[in-house]
């Protein structure tokens, strides 16, 4: 949102009896908030409402500053929360393995092909081993020894997976990637992953593909034609300042920078024809 409109572009507001149940209610309440195609600080107000200083209502002006002094990033799922998503992602890819045994034209009945109910659930970089059990009504995961019962209505391509864990009421965030999903809750997000165990065996031969450093670069978004470059060598900006603007497909795209530094050395000039990831320019 630009400085010409207010950048608050939704409310959530929860009650209860007291502070620490009203919070539980407000996480809940985030974890079922999808919203796509502009940014916003869901995952920040879902960590938030997991901070001890912030249920114990210990705050102040510099408390942002005090305790996310480099700024915000979903952390990895640890403890309970970690088992609750392995358990989601392990019930998305049951439900999933259903759905294919009705796929018409396979050149085998759907009642010979069987799926393994031993699987690996890989979250982020963490391994989980878990068994998908036939319960009365349904089904359960089982991780570490502990059942958890599995009750939802999701339907693949839904963004939030809603249901119980356990008996409790969860809601999740699901974002589909390449051969898993991106599970966010609690303020934790992961890359969530299911196999057999012979899947993850060979999945673990594979080497991992290392993403280049661009921190320090700001590269083109897109093939198009750079109409101005907003900045110098040897300047410094802040946060949010325009850097240049990127003409593709008839519309004049701004990019700006996503935090403060200075310019170090500038690759392109106007009426330059830049492809994807070209870079534009450097920061010190």
């Amino acid at each position: 949102m630009s400085i010409y409109y207010d950048p608050m572009i939704a409310k959530l507001v929860t009650h209860a009896p007291t502070r620490l149940q009203a919070i539980e209610a407000q996480a809940t309440a985030l974890d079922a908030f999808a919203i796509e195609g502009i940014r916003h600080n869901i995952p920040f107000l879902s960590a938030l409402m997991q901070h001890p200083r912030w249920q114990s209502g210990q705050l102040s002006t510099g408390f942002i500053t005090e305790e996310f002094p480099h700024g915000f990033k979903a952390p990895a799922p640890e403890g309970e929360v970690a088992l609750r998503m392995a358990a989601v992602g392990a019930a998305i890819d049951h439900l999933l393995n259903e759905r294919k045994r009705h796929i018409s034209g396979q050149m085998r009945p759907a009642s010979s092909v069987r799926f393994e109910r031993e699987r690996v659930v890989l979250l982020g970089q963490a391994r989980h081993e878990a068994t998908v059990e036939d319960i009365d009504g349904g089904f359960a995961v089982v991780i570490a020894g502990q059942a958890w019962p599995i009750v939802s209505g999701w339907t693949p391509g839904q963004p939030v997976w809603t249901g119980t864990v356990g008996g409790e009421p969860v809601a999740v965030q699901v974002r589909p990637i390449l051969n898993g999903v991106v599970l966010s809750h609690a303020g934790a997000s992961a890359e969530v992953r299911v196999y057999t165990k012979r899947e993850a065996e060979l999945a673990a031969l594979m080497p991992e593909r290392l993403e280049a450093d661009t921190g320090k670069q700001l590269l083109c978004p897109m093939p198009g034609l750079v109409k101005a470059i907003s900045v110098a060598q040897g300047q410094e900006v802040k946060a949010g300042e325009p850097l240049c603007i990127v003409e593709a497909m008839k519309m004049e795209n701004v990019l700006r920078a996503e935090r403060d530094g200075t310019i170090s050395k500038i690759h392109a000039k106007e009426g330059d024809s830049l492809a994807v990831d070209a870079v534009i320019l450097e920061f010190a």
